[in-house]
């Protein structure tokens, strides 16, 4: 029990602070407010592109969605999505107390506004999650629909995770779980699962492993030299001409 709510500077490091917004690099967007089911508000922004498909993105454990905004511009200028990403509670302006149950309802509060209060339908809702944000989408993709799901970094639960920095643990198991290897196989759209190859954090391994339980269709894609907080960076073009033909096939 003491673990459990020892986990914030451990595995959630929260930052209140927003150091920007897209409006300071030139982006159209709204600034979101929304009710996870125990009543904690939640804030996020939507960064529209018309008649696009709506990228909900559940970030890492760090910082908060300002963090992002680089990322989020390159995304909408050359991938060509709308944009949806909030704060899981005590990050950016979101309200409560951070826990891992917080997490699930945040992630079902953010796509039940996407989907109830924006009305997008599920075809035009891609699930993105990145580190941590990873076990958030899977589970959503297992219990919602969507039109695909992408993990960035993706470990594959709680016990390995512990077992590689905490060791001294033994045979840990959370309460509530983030489990991506034993979730993945329920998936039934395609996923995309991308990992740096010299990824200092989460291992390489893990991404293949969360890949190879994945059910079909499924893509692999692996950036060389790329670490754990430069995907896009190292990526380049070629990383966001990856996102582009997999959330828009040819032929669509």
């Amino acid at each position: 029990m003491i673990l459990e709510f020892s986990e914030k500077g451990i595995v959630f490091f929260p930052d209140p602070t927003l150091v920007g917004t897209p409006g300071d690099l030139g982006l159209a967007y709204e600034e979101v407010w929304f009710t996870a089911a125990d009543g904690v508000k939640l804030h996020g922004w939507w960064v529209p592109k018309e008649g696009a498909p709506v990228f909900l993105w559940f970030h890492g454990n760090a910082g908060n969605i300002s963090y992002r905004l680089e990322n989020i511009k390159l995304l909408a200028d050359l991938v060509g999505v709308t944009v949806f990403i909030f704060d899981y509670r005590e990050y950016g302006r979101s309200e409560g107390r951070i826990s891992r149950e917080g997490t699930y309802l945040d992630a079902a509060a953010a796509y039940d506004y996407v989907a109830q209060t924006r009305k997008e339908p599920a075809k035009d809702i891609v699930l993105f999650g990145r580190s941590l944000g990873t076990a958030l989408a899977t589970d959503l993709a297992v219990k919602r629909p969507c039109r695909c799901l992408i993990l960035e970094s993706a470990y594959t639960n709680s016990q390995d995770m512990a077992r590689l920095y905490a060791p001294f643990l033994f045979d840990w198991r959370p309460s509530v779980p983030y489990d991506n290897l034993g979730k993945i196989g329920q998936v039934q759209v395609p996923v995309l699962i991308i990992h740096s190859e010299d990824d200092e954090i989460i291992p390489v391994d893990m991404g293949r492993r969360v890949f190879a339980a994945a059910p079909e269709p499924k893509e692999l894609y692996i950036i060389p030299l790329a670490h754990h907080n430069d995907t896009y960076l190292v990526g380049g073009q070629v990383y966001f001409e990856r996102l582009r033909s997999f959330i828009f096939p040819p032929g669509e």
